[in-house]
């Protein structure tokens, strides 16, 4: 490593959650710059101060692990985060990489605008849990509303941009009343901003973060019903005249490929979701809410962050509705039923999501019926051989998948003596196979299925069969719904499973209740 040429934000993320770099031989900025990192703000390296040393504001002198954050880091949460990490599993230094590549790929006098999410409210003060924009995430890893990121290519050299972070000022009463937020001081000192201020301050501070700025890309809405909205009344009054763009086709090309922490932090998420899954396989359950009430105990208990998402949990002709999500009916009301439960429930880890169904009998017995097993194995072989094709060396796409898998089930369909005619297909198997999944469930929107899958894509792949009750399909299958769903990491040469923990295979989920 040539410290005199590496930029001065990434010798800062090198210096404060790696080690300082083996070189003499250093501008004096760049000492400069050690000495007060050094001397500040993150736990040090051992060759220039003691192991005591604590990262802390720079104006305050108080080591972080005494401070609130709006959000854990290592020196307040070391069970949650290794040093050097913003969020678990994803480095500082990883975010400024980020960063970096998202202003190299964009023209010379460009910036790139972000807000945060807004809090939402269930009723009047009542508020839901915060969920930050993944964009907004993805690039800074800070997670507080009321923030606005500013990132502005400054030349052609690689990596050379500057960072900018507005977000709330540390304020006790405020935060007695709603818990804490990090402050200015650290959205510099611990997110590594290269200028930060006061939020309430962003219409006189914008102006000189985006002085020179020709483009501006974000995907702020700017207009509503062609009215402008605050926030586009916010950038007229800061760059009038400047133009924007979408920011979402750049950045969704940096989303699409995962990372190996961020693929870690996803098979943490499959595996410990698998797990609770395959527990719930088990026993019967007498009602849809106590097994939905089991994945999200098992999920936090398992350290996740908890459910990805509102979780499908539904017994017998409930599993026909591909988005039931009240999971609040009985399951098998009496002990001479035989019904199937579909459950579609994946945890998060890190923000990062995983994506599983699973379709099993919820009878005392947990043995599959004659025509249930004949179903649920035509659905099975179609995953099984539609997964082994998520590699990057078969050149196929989520749409071009879809059309093998839509093909074999229909052909296992018609040996199960299904008369297809018409739009028969497109009823049974009324969606698409598979979707993108990363910090989103159904990731990166809007970036095309019909594109060649590349190593680090990470998909789903679920095809299912929801047979009606009518005539024109045979009586035993008649009520069924059957999914089942593993998230993949697509590879050069073969996949990885990210969910394989949840048992799949007829034997397997019968050889629970033995």
């Amino acid at each position: 490593m040539k410290c005199s040429r590496l930029p001065l934000r990434q010798l800062r993320c090198h210096i404060e959650h790696h080690a300082l770099p083996a070189c003499p031989h250093l501008p004096k900025q760049h000492q400069a710059e050690i000495s007060r990192i050094t001397t500040a703000l993150r736990p040090c390296h051992p060759n220039v101060s003691t192991v005591q040393q604590r990262r802390a504001y720079s104006t305050a002198g108080v080591p972080a692990s005494q401070l609130l954050f709006g959000q854990p880091v290592h020196e307040t949460h070391p069970h949650l985060l290794a040093p050097g990490e913003l969020t678990p599993g994803i480095t500082a230094v990883e975010y400024h990489e980020r960063r970096a590549a998202l202003c190299g790929a964009l023209p010379l006098g460009s910036a790139v605008l972000l807000p945060s999410a807004p809090v939402k409210y269930r009723s009047g003060a009542v508020f839901h849990a915060f969920r930050q924009e993944t964009n907004f995430l993805y690039l800074t890893g800070f997670s507080e509303p009321e923030s606005i990121a500013v990132l502005r290519r400054t030349s052609e050299a690689p990596g050379d941009y500057v960072f900018y972070l507005y977000c709330r000022p540390k304020d006790a009463r405020a935060e007695q009343w709603s818990g804490p937020w990090s402050g200015v001081d650290a959205a510099r000192d611990v997110w590594n901003a290269d200028e930060a201020g006061d939020i309430a301050r962003a219409e006189h501070l914008l102006p000189e973060a985006l002085r020179g700025v020709s483009k501006i890309f974000t995907d702020a809405e700017l207009t509503r019903h062609g009215v402008p909205t605050k926030f586009g009344n916010l950038m007229r009054a800061i760059a009038p005249g400047v133009q924007t763009a979408p920011l979402r086709p750049q950045i969704n090309e940096l989303r699409a490929v995962k990372s190996p922490a961020e693929i870690a932090n996803m098979r943490r998420a499959g595996r410990d979701s698998g797990r609770a899954i395959t527990e719930a396989m088990r026993r019967p359950w007498r009602y849809e809410k106590d097994l939905a009430a089991f994945l999200e105990y098992r999920y936090q208990t398992a350290g996740l962050d908890g459910s990805a998402y509102i979780p499908v949990v539904a017994g017998g002709r409930r599993a026909t509705l591909i988005h039931y999500v009240q999971n609040s009916a009985a399951l098998n009301e009496n002990e001479n039923e035989d019904n199937l439960v579909l459950v579609d429930a994946g945890g998060e880890y890190g923000a990062y999501a995983t994506d599983i169904t699973r379709t099993w009998p919820n009878n005392a017995s947990g043995r599959f019926s004659a025509a249930q097993r004949d179903l649920y194995a035509a659905v099975l072989r179609t995953q099984r051989s539609t997964v082994s094709l998520c590699r990057a060396s078969a050149g196929l796409s989520l749409d071009k998948l879809h059309h093998i898998a839509e093909t074999a089930l229909r052909d296992q369909l018609r040996d199960l003596g299904f008369r297809l005619a018409g739009d028969d297909m497109s009823r049974l198997f009324p969606h698409h196979l598979g979707h993108y999944v990363g910090l989103d469930v159904h990731d990166v929107p809007g970036y095309p299925r019909n594109v060649p899958l590349r190593e680090g894509h990470c998909v789903t792949v679920e095809p299912g069969v929801y047979v009606p009750d009518e005539d024109r399909f045979p009586e035993h299958f008649r009520g069924m719904g059957i999914r089942i769903e593993d998230t993949v990491c697509v590879g050069d040469d073969a996949p990885l499973i990210l969910t394989t923990e949840a048992v799949k295979e007829i034997e397997d989920i019968e050889a629970l209740r033995d």
